[in-house]
């Protein structure tokens, strides 16, 4: 099998909750724990670091494994989902696994992943352990997929948990109130292992105080203990929110004997993108007209990044959007400015929201715009209409940006 038919088969033999949303939700982790086994638990090996939340996961996953990889560390890097390859999702100090690796796992494990009918990312996890466990990694830094309780991932004893914060996000599967949410991300919790909290919200703070509580699990929340004074080169706004997290998340780990100093830190956080690959958050692509993607999807992400573009001079704001047929678009609406230019699109997946229904739906809340067949024809059209002073906004979707950079 080449690379590409490898990743065709695993497209279509397994489901994908990315692209196919509920179908592909399993709620339970027997799958994980059988696969786990039958590659000798590759995930015991190694030293983890786990990370869940709702928005900022992946931010602070590359913000704390660019540092890591500043003080010396060998650093793994387990992310999703991917923008415009597979193997963006498993990394060790910014470099992709190989495509014959990827080949030859799934090839090795075929017979299994063919009888057991894992889903993709149960299997995606099961491979990300054991490349990490082979390249013997000194840590790895492993983003939940979605929730956290029963989340693929949640077979791991790692030094510490971080949850980033808590919103509105995937309700169909960890309920409509942010107390359900919390209680299914709070599963990540582990029996003496310290907890890093990003923010401190009224309707959570309490399921993560009770649940660290119940497992003697040491808690801290960043937000309500560390002040940050660094820079970095992930501009959004809400970036300071996952610096906070990662700076403590750093001091819990100092006192677990990992040697991080501050020119480190200073260092890592100023090169995320150049040592761990990260694309997508805030990502400046062009001046002139000004032109900017962000792979923030929900009311929470969406709320501080339009604040943010808001602020930007410009004469004229146009936005290429796109979304996916799960999403509660009334959510979003209340954050989206109504005085830009709307190129309504379909991102190229199954899931993907068709654009003459976004277009309809946005119309009726007072929305100007027009509906373009592709991400890439609904992007032309907004260079094409767009002078030296304006900006272009590429969003609503990781799927949008995926297409776009």
């Amino acid at each position: 099998m080449t690379y590409q038919d490898t990743l065709n088969w695993m497209f279509s033999k397994l489901p994908m909750y990315q692209r196919q949303g509920k179908t592909a939700f399993k709620a339970n982790l027997d799958n994980s724990i059988s696969f786990a086994n039958h590659l000798n638990n590759p995930q015991n090996k190694i030293k983890t670091i786990h990370v869940g939340g709702t928005n900022g996961k992946g931010s602070t996953s590359n913000m704390l494994a660019s540092v890591l990889q500043e003080a010396g560390y060998k650093v793994g890097l387990f992310t999703s989902p991917h923008l415009k390859d597979f193997r963006e999702r498993i990394r060790i100090n910014g470099d992709m696994v190989s495509k014959d690796y990827v080949i030859d796992f799934i090839q090795q494990n075929k017979d299994y992943l063919d009888s057991a009918g894992l889903s993709f990312f149960e299997m995606t996890s099961g491979m990300a352990f054991n490349y990490f466990s082979n390249e013997k990694v000194d840590v790895a830094l492993i983003e939940v997929g979605l929730g956290g309780r029963l989340d693929s991932t949640n077979i791991i004893t790692p030094e510490l948990a971080i949850i980033t914060n808590i919103g509105l996000d995937h309700t169909q599967f960890l309920g409509d109130t942010l107390d359900k949410i919390a209680f299914e991300k709070a599963g990540i919790i582990k029996s003496h292992i310290p907890i890093v909290i990003g923010k401190t919200q009224e309707e959570t703070k309490p399921i993560f105080q009770e649940m660290a509580k119940n497992l003697e699990a040491p808690i801290f929340f960043a937000d309500q203990a560390v002040q940050s004074h660094y820079e970095s080169d992930l501009k959004g706004a809400y970036q300071k929110e996952n610096m906070q997290t990662v700076l403590q998340a750093i001091d819990v780990l100092k006192t677990q004997n990992f040697i991080i100093e501050d020119n480190h830190i200073k260092n890592g956080l100023l090169q995320v993108v150049r040592n761990t690959g990260f694309q997508g958050r805030w990502q400046i692509l062009q001046q002139n007209p000004f032109i900017i993607c962000d792979t923030a999807h929900n009311s929470e992400g969406l709320k501080v990044v339009m604040e943010q573009l808001l602020n930007l001079p410009f004469q004229a704001l146009h936005i290429v959007f796109g979304v996916v047929n799960d999403k509660d678009i009334a959510s979003i609406l209340p954050f989206l400015p109504k005085n830009a230019t709307y190129y309504f699109c379909k991102p190229d997946v199954p899931r993907g929201l068709d654009e003459n229904i976004l277009r309809h739906t946005f119309k009726e809340h007072g929305f100007k715009g027009n509906a373009y067949s592709s991400v890439n024809d609904a992007f032309t059209a907004a260079k094409n209409g767009a002078l030296a002073a304006d900006i272009i906004y590429i969003g609503g979707s990781t799927f949008v940006v995926a297409e776009i950079i």
